[in-house]
């Protein structure tokens, strides 16, 4: 069986609070766990008003205190973002408390606008153009400590907190296959590229201490409800939000439009459209035809679903319906 998993941005919804996005990141995360899914991963974003995951590994932390076997980590952490001896102290405290369980994920987006990202970096010192090294240093930060060694991640060495390579292009595709490391694609937001990240990640994977093979996973938007109708109504909570963010006016998660008519122009329902045009949604049998299809199509090592559904009834049914969808490919194949 495939594993499945969950990347979740703690949505903050229209009238809500960040603490309440918070406990809702939680629920779910004890729910997924409940369900069978592998792992639950948190993104960093900044300066949007919609989520509430800027801390990432504080609320890596808090999600892990609340369950007891699900692997809980990053889906990413925007490594140009921090200095690689920070990530690597704030990952060994967290793997230190929650021994086994915990997933690094990095990212080379800034996760934010320009103007933010300035105010996060103070200068451009920390910039995209030194990822690779970024990386290895990072990596050296986790290996054991060697007597006389003049700067060690404390805690952090020695620990071995699993890094994944994200993006939503071929460089973390290349540098993943280079490096030996898991890569993970972002098709639930960017997926041109989906197809080529993933051929040229296993045409040129190297073995390494940490995987013998290739080991790709994608993430896309799932929306499952009891019928295609409510899984599409759940689904405009996002085209609105993203109609908002594409226009510069980002805003929180918005209840779902009974019809999307007069929220966005032609324009913008056709860019949206190719945005998402890897999302799954439905019933669980039209959930279960997508996901069939895009396994088959992709043939990636594990699936990760997000969802940004308003009402959390809603967003845990939608979770289950999608971990029976799951139970069923697995019986059929």
């Amino acid at each position: 069986m495939i594993p499945f998993s969950v990347l979740d941005l703690s949505p903050i919804l229209q009238g809500g609070t960040a603490a309440g996005a918070f406990a809702r990141s939680r629920d779910l995360a004890q729910h997924a766990e409940r369900l069978g899914y592998r792992r639950f991963w948190l993104a960093e974003h900044h300066n949007m008003p919609g989520i509430a995951s800027a801390a990432t590994a504080v609320v890596i932390g808090h999600v892990a205190a609340a369950t007891r076997t699900i692997r809980v980590g990053s889906g990413g952490i925007m490594l140009p973002n921090h200095a690689p001896l920070v990530i690597a102290e704030q990952f060994g405290t967290l793997e230190s408390l929650f021994p086994g369980r915990i997933d690094l994920g990095l990212g080379r987006a800034p996760g934010t606008d320009q103007l933010t990202a300035r105010a996060l970096r103070r200068g451009a010192r920390n910039s995209a153009d030194t990822f690779p090294q970024d990386v290895a240093e990072l990596q050296a930060f986790f290996e054991p400590a060697v007597p006389h060694q003049a700067v060690q991640a404390v805690p952090g060495a020695g620990l071995a907190v699993p890094i994944w390579l994200l993006g939503s292009s071929t460089f973390s595709a290349e540098l993943a296959a280079a490096m030996g490391l898991p890569f993970a694609f972002a098709a639930h937001f960017a997926p041109d590229l989906l197809a080529d990240a993933l051929a040229l990640y296993r045409d040129r994977f190297q073995p390494s201490a940490v995987l013998a093979q290739p080991y790709a996973m994608a993430c896309i938007g799932v929306f499952a409800a009891d019928t295609d109708a409510g899984a599409r109504r759940l689904f405009t909570s996002l085209q609105q939000s993203f109609v908002q963010l594409r226009r510069g006016t980002p805003i929180p998660l918005p209840p779902p439009a009974d019809d999307m008519t007069g929220l966005w122009t032609a324009v913008e329902e056709a860019g949206l459209d190719h945005a998402f045009r890897e999302a799954v949604v439905g019933a669980p049998e039209t959930v279960a035809r997508g996901l069939a299809a895009f396994l088959e199509r992709t043939g990636v090592d594990e699936l990760m679903v997000t969802a940004a559904i308003f009402n959390q009834a809603a967003r845990v049914r939608s979770l289950e319906l999608i971990a029976q969808v799951r139970d069923t490919l697995a019986v059929g194949g």
